[in-house]
């Protein structure tokens, strides 16, 4: 008998609940449709709102939601489906200028996204608003901004490039081995960032040995929290958690072990640090500063967690598709070839800050490669307030809003009728100038590294990353991917090239027959 009334009254208050949703969306269908008169969105139904649609396009995402971006008088779409909030999807640099900087408190992660990784990230960084973020991006701040950190990162750099990645390199040209260009950067990216940020070196690079546990545990954690963000319908993946089945249960192990290794390594450094005399003098590495300065070891966890993250393959990605791109346009790739000789002198010079900080046509390239294929291929927020954005779009409280990364670099109206080429012409001030001046652009227009209170303070840090290894690879390298089809873009947490980028190494051969040592 008590059995069958929590049945009924359950069943009776989800009758309700989907009674007044349905009678809140028809209102809305009939009633307010003429404010996104101007955004063209997929075809909506009351209840079901686009569910039908988005189904359809499941395997398209990105480029359906381009395609309607496109068709759109202001590059901005409004999505309603069943069991999500409203989604306003943007590709119009004023709408982001104002959830970024011009209205940003209104425009927090929000509850809906921090679920999605805070089994992961816990409070880290990148998974936090309002005070708990301020606090923790004024100590990263001062960190990312001292001399002695640069220092340490080119240093890393410099040791990572030539004692593992480049004789890597020169086995696999010599023995004529076909290697995953890919794979090889997101190893490198790897021990790069956990060097700099744990002082840890999990030795990826050594294609002898397997991959490490914690490569492998991140890896799964941050593709399952991914497909959360992606899914149709939240309560699919949050039943899944609660019942801890399925891909819920193994994202559940990868965290645990995340989680377990990262506070290990805290754990011994802690102990490290505590038996020197000078801690925070000899600091180097970013867990090293964060300890010195009396952090709670799970707050340090989480935020080294979310500079890992940030680190992780976001400039493998940026790299592999640069690679991919300057194989396919060789003229670029003479030319970022032809700053490389004539700034390091044939050799005579090293890639030291100062060069490396001069390197703008390796800079156009990579920041045309991000244009085409970012990283990230969006980034959402959730409205704390209703608001109406600069181009009209009402927003009302909760719901999602998107920027579009990946959208803005295929609009017309931002990179004109050839935004569909690869022409790192576009960021110079006079096209074809030799070593010629980089033209500002907006950060709104191009937010691969955000904007506003939020943009990523690795961002000239990872500049500095990309062109040393370029510039490292191609003095010595021509790199020929053996695939001639387009390659497929996922977007994960972070992007990556469907089925890497399996390559051929061979000596590159200057025009004198010399080559660089």
């Amino acid at each position: 008998m008590v059995f069958c009334f929590i049945l009924f009254f359950t069943l009776g208050f989800f009758l309700l609940f989907f009674f007044f949703y349905f009678m809140q969306e028809l209102h809305y269908f009939f009633t307010k449709k003429s404010a996104f008169a101007s955004n063209t969105g997929p075809p909506s139904y009351p209840f079901l709102g686009c569910l039908i649609s988005f189904y359809k396009n499941r395997c398209r995402l990105l480029d359906w939601y381009t395609d309607l971006l496109s068709e759109s008088p202001c590059q901005t779409i409004v999505v309603s489906r069943l069991g999500a909030r409203r989604t306003v999807v943007t590709a119009n640099p004023a709408n982001v200028e104002h959830m970024l900087k011009t209205n940003f408190n209104n425009f927090p992660k929000g509850k809906p996204f921090t679920e999605i990784l805070g089994d992961l990230l816990g409070y880290g960084i990148f998974n936090v608003d309002g005070e708990l973020w301020r606090t923790q991006r004024k100590v990263a701040g001062y960190e990312f901004s001292t001399k002695s950190l640069r220092e340490f990162v080119v240093k890393t750099l410099q040791e990572e490039v030539e004692n593992r990645l480049l004789p890597l390199l020169e086995e696999a040209m010599e023995i004529e081995k076909v290697i995953d260009l890919q794979d090889v950067l997101k190893r490198f990216a790897f021990d790069t960032v956990c060097r700099v940020s744990l002082g840890h070196d999990p030795c990826c690079l050594d294609l002898s040995k397997p991959v490490p546990r914690l490569v492998k545990a991140f890896d799964s954690a941050t593709e399952t929290s991914a497909m959360r963000g992606m899914a149709p319908m939240s309560v699919v993946w949050k039943t899944k958690r609660t019942l801890n089945i399925g891909s819920e249960k193994k994202l559940k192990e990868a965290i645990e072990l995340v989680h377990g290794c990262v506070l290990e390594i805290i754990q011994n450094k802690k102990r490290a640090l505590e038996a020197e005399t000078k801690c925070s003098g000899d600091a180097e590495d970013l867990l090293s500063r964060l300890l010195s300065t009396g952090h709670d070891e799970e707050v340090v966890r989480d935020m080294v967690i979310s500079f890992i993250l940030a680190g992780k393959d976001t400039t493998s990605s940026a790299m592999t598709w640069l690679f991919w791109l300057l194989s396919e346009h060789q003229n670029a790739e003479e030319m970022v070839v032809k700053e490389i000789e004539s700034m390091l002198g044939n050799g005579e010079k090293g890639l030291d800050f100062g060069v490396l900080k001069e390197m703008n046509c390796v800079k156009a390239c990579l920041c045309e490669s991000m244009r085409l294929y970012p990283p990230v291929a969006w980034d959402s927020k959730h409205a704390l307030n209703d608001d109406v954005l600069p181009d009209g779009t009402v927003v009302r409280k909760g719901d999602r809003v998107t920027y579009f990364p990946y959208g803005m670099g295929r609009m017309e109206e931002l990179w004109g009728k050839d935004w569909f080429e690869f022409k790192p012409d576009r960021w110079f001030q006079e096209p074809c100038a030799e070593n010629g001046l980089l033209k500002p652009v907006s950060p709104f227009k191009f937010p691969v590294f955000q904007a506003g209170p939020r943009v990523c303070l690795g961002k000239e840090m990872a500049f500095i990353q990309m062109k040393y290894v370029v510039a490292s690879i191609l003095r010595r390298f021509e790199i020929r991917p053996l695939r001639r089809d387009q390659p497929g873009f996922v977007p994960h947490l972070t992007s990556h090239m469907a089925g890497g980028l399996k390559v051929l190494v061979r000596r590159r051969v200057f025009k004198n027959s010399e080559t660089l040592s």
